[in-house]
């Protein structure tokens, strides 16, 4: 190997190192170990003097990473758990088990090959190309790896599930299911079971404008448990939907059973909320969670007619309902102590209630950013496109079509809305 990095700032960008001073765990740590914020950030290393990075700064990175290009559709842990088992965190690892001319390397063991494919075929070049050493350094590897798994998560145009994008990682779309990839499985899942969590960081959103309509064309296939209200919602949930004279009666008249109530799908077999089931969920949570907010429920169900148009499983790279991402849920969990429903994977926002329980919470934040109560114009803006793109004068699709909603639910619920404006 011909090169070294001694310090973060030899393979890392300024921008990349203040990110990383960002994550409270990570400025302990280097803070404990003596760093000093402004002056070069040494790398730790192993007894063979390899640079490598610790557990918190492998999650720091993953995190960072997937906030910045992905918006969070990869789970993190998921990350570090294969740079563990591919490289055990070190920088400037190298194999070539596969190919003796096309070595893997760095933290996500990536190829060279890899790399120019996604490139060039899948349009990741947030990195374009740099020098010799380029896919050594930590943010290039990470982004590469992050994007193969990205692939790997939707091969065939299927959602497949973990295991089989852990073993195809390891050994391609062809050894998913071969005995040399079953002991590489069951080793990612012990590690990422005693890697220890980490807080997410605060994802900046993409522009809505950026994520793709529900196509017409396309149909989502669902397993059979997964058509049901039931599978995706608590029986206390559930009691307090059936509650809902409205929505009982609405079931009543599509024959729904207690136990086994279906949700609405269109042509396709997508699911979807109706706007009476979806004013209910956001009632119930507001009663129950929110009681001291100034929150509306008809502005939850406005969001979500735009962000989701009340598809179950959300649209794009938005889950749930309320299109709210796992990053961003997942800091409200432990940051802000949100903590009425459990939130692991970001499947657990595919279940109305929780996506509409942590979309109010974050609803409940903006409007009172930076210690200022803020009007409703900013709010559904900053949930859009995050607080800090917030203009004034916007007049966009996305602001326009939620007014257009939200006009919708107040004329048909005037009446019946208990809750403030903001």
């Amino acid at each position: 190997m011909a090169t070294s990095f001694t310090y973060w700032d030899d393979c890392v960008d300024l921008e990349d190192l203040e990110a990383m001073w960002e994550i409270p765990e990570v400025r302990t740590e280097w803070l404990k170990a003596g760093e000093v914020r402004g002056h070069k950030v040494h790398l730790s290393r192993d007894p063979d003097g390899q640079p490598y990075l610790t557990q918190t700064e492998m999650r720091a990175l993953a995190d960072i990473v997937i906030s910045r290009h992905f918006y969070s559709q990869i789970d993190p842990s998921m990350i570090c758990a294969i740079a563990e088992l591919e490289s055990d965190r070190q920088l400037l690892a190298m194999r070539s088990d596969k190919d003796p001319t096309e070595p893997t390397v760095g933290l996500m063991q990536v190829s060279q090959k890899t790399v120019e494919w996604l490139m060039s075929e899948l349009g990741y070049r947030q990195y374009g190309e740099g020098d010799a050493y380029f896919l050594f350094r930590p943010f290039v590897n990470v982004y590469f790896g992050v994007a193969c798994i990205k692939w790997l998560s939707k091969f065939d145009k299927k959602k497949r599930s973990e295991e089989f994008i852990v073993r195809a990682y390891k050994g391609g779309i062809k050894k998913v299911t071969h005995k040399s990839t079953l002991e590489y499985w069951k080793g990612y899942l012990s590690v990422k079971e005693s890697y220890p969590a980490r807080k997410p960081i605060s994802v900046r959103r993409p522009p809505l404008s950026d994520a793709p309509e529900p196509s017409s064309k396309k149909s989502t296939v669902v397993a059979s448990d997964d058509i049901y209200w039931d599978s995706r919602t608590s029986p206390e949930d559930m009691a307090d939907m059936w509650n809902n004279p409205e929505v009982r009666r609405q079931w009543k008249k599509s024959k729904e059973k207690k136990g086994k109530s279906r949700f609405k799908q269109d042509e396709n077999k997508n699911l979807y909320l109706s706007q009476v089931e979806l004013k209910a969920v956001a009632d119930i949570v507001l009663s129950k969670h929110f009681r001291t907010k100034k929150i509306k429920s008809t502005v939850l169900c406005g969001i979500a007619e735009v962000i989701s148009k009340r598809f179950v499983n959300g649209v794009g790279d938005y889950p749930g309902i309320m299109g709210i991402d796992y990053s961003t849920a997942y800091w409200i969990y432990l940051e802000l102590g949100y903590r009425a429903y459990k939130l692991e994977t970001v499947d657990d926002l595919k279940r109305p209630f929780v996506s509409m329980y942590f979309a109010a919470a974050y609803v409940a934040w903006l409007s009172e950013y930076e210690g200022r109560e803020r009007t409703l114009e900013f709010v559904a803006q900053a949930y859009f496109v995050g607080p800090k793109k917030v203009n004034p004068q916007d007049n966009s699709p996305l602001l326009l079509n939620f007014v257009e909603a939200l006009n919708k639910y107040e004329e048909t619920k005037r009446n019946r809305d208990s809750c403030c404006i903001m």
